[in-house]
């Protein structure tokens, strides 16, 4: 399952990050989305969880939970839609 969690710390590492959710299970993977120019964090990421049921419980039980002063939101990531591709031709 993918996880959105946002209200990260600006300080926050990925591999800090996967240790907050291994308590509720296995993480395939941790990853915090950073400014593309500057390489800051944007204050959101996303962690893959393969078990449904312990990704459900890490969303439950980390949801306004506080790391370094910040107080978590986490919830199931809602896949976005591909954008429309836009062509010269016409049909």
């Amino acid at each position: 399952m993918n996880i959105f969690v946002a209200n990260l710390s600006f300080k926050l590492h990925e591999d800090q990050l996967k240790k907050v959710f291994e308590p509720y299970g296995e993480v395939e993977s941790a990853r915090i989305i950073v400014d593309r120019r500057t390489g800051r964090s944007k204050g959101f990421g996303f962690v893959v969880m393969p078990n449904e049921d312990e990704a459900e419980t890490a969303i439950r039980e980390l949801n306004d939970f506080e790391v370094e002063g910040r107080k978590l939101v986490v919830k199931v990531s809602e896949e976005r839609p591909e954008p429309k591709r836009f062509t010269s031709r016409r049909e």
